[in-house]
């Protein structure tokens, strides 16, 4: 019995009062939500000062409504491959190498229809996505049913959808779409073609689906281990095969958009969007979610790196710099990717 009591009275000394503050420990919550803030944001500061140089540096071109104009109303493509590619990663399929050139095939195969063989606008548009959505199907169908390496599946398919597209093309650009098609993508919405709209909302209805619906926990349970999950009751194999599929129905979507802002297509253009895409995905892990890939960080990375690349050719700089700054990028979201993903585990 006094072996109790005296074990008792140590923990009613130990324990604090209710209402009372630690004075050793309380100091410490502060720099460590600062901690935990830095990493989200970063990404911001550095998008503000590379504006603020770059006004600076070039304020009889930078600082106008049309540099901006140009920065938001130019990457609709690289917004819905960026979350085309999102769907793959998010359920652990790092490497789809296909997105640009899925994106490709579609953009190709509308103009063709329309303008070498006489389609009426809709119909073709349907079947380019269509088109989309099959490769997108097939994909999903080698890598979750036949179980063939991710980047094999995804290489391959890329390499014969460029080579479908060079030879659809006649290895020229296809242009002359009709004029009244150009509004569903060129319509001026407060300075801003309405495309840039599509891309905001495709961004915040991906995010709300990661966040807030069953769907999206259970991408997310698959990407970050699928035995886990499986044991769990989640569906492994048909969410990674319907994030193939819905892959290709954004890219099939995105390439109807932009046949239509620039009324054709040239699909040697495919290879180019590749980097960039992958750029902007990896660099997401750096924004908002430190670690963790995510469509708003992502349309962040997206019109932060083409600030940069901007406001480098204003500065003078050859169109290679482009290339330049996509690759370094890469390299250094892909780091500080694999840095936080170490230190969260």
């Amino acid at each position: 019995m006094d072996t109790a009591r005296n074990k008792a009275r140590d923990v009613a000394v130990a324990t604090p009062p209710a209402g009372t503050r630690d004075t050793k420990t309380a100091p410490f919550k502060r720099p460590l939500a600062g901690r935990q803030l830095a990493p989200r944001f970063a990404i911001l500061v550095v998008w503000a000062a590379m504006i603020a140089v770059y006004w600076g540096t070039e304020p009889a071109l930078f600082p106008h409504v049309g540099t901006f104009q140009t920065i938001f109303g130019s990457q609709q493509p690289l917004v819905f491959m960026t979350m085309a590619l999102m769907c793959t990663i998010v359920v652990g399929e790092f490497v789809d190498l296909s997105v640009p050139a899925v994106f490709g095939f579609g953009a190709t195969i509308l103009p063709v229809l329309v303008v070498n063989h006489g389609w009426s606008v809709w119909p073709a548009a349907v079947v380019a996505v269509a088109g989309c959505v099959v490769v997108g199907a097939v994909n999903g169908y080698l890598v979750v049913k036949v179980g063939v390496n991710t980047i094999v599946v995804t290489l391959g398919m890329s390499t014969l959808l460029v080579g479908i597209s060079l030879w659809m093309s006649d290895l020229n650009t296809i242009s002359g779409m009709p004029s009244g098609f150009q509004k569903i993508a060129l319509l001026d919405v407060g300075g801003l073609p309405i495309s840039f709209y599509y891309g905001i909302a495709l961004v915040l209805g991906f995010a709300y689906l990661l966040a807030f619906t069953p769907l999206g926990r259970h991408m997310r349970f698959t990407g970050a281990s699928r035995e886990v999950s499986r044991l769990s009751g989640v569906r492994v194999d048909r969410i990674r095969f319907g994030s193939f599929v819905f892959a290709g129905l954004l890219s099939g979507v995105g390439a109807v958009i932009a046949v239509a802002a620039i009324g054709g297509y040239n699909a040697t253009t495919s290879d180019t969007y590749l980097l960039p895409v992958f750029a902007a995905v990896f660099l997401s892990t750096a924004i908002f979610e430190p670690g963790r890939f995510n469509p708003l960080g992502t349309l962040v990375g997206i019109y932060f790196l083409e600030t940069g690349i901007l406001g480098l050719q204003l500065l003078g700089l050859q169109s290679w710099v482009s290339q330049v700054f996509y690759g370094g990028i890469l390299v250094i979201a892909v780091t500080i990717s694999t840095l936080l993903h170490r230190r969260a585990t």
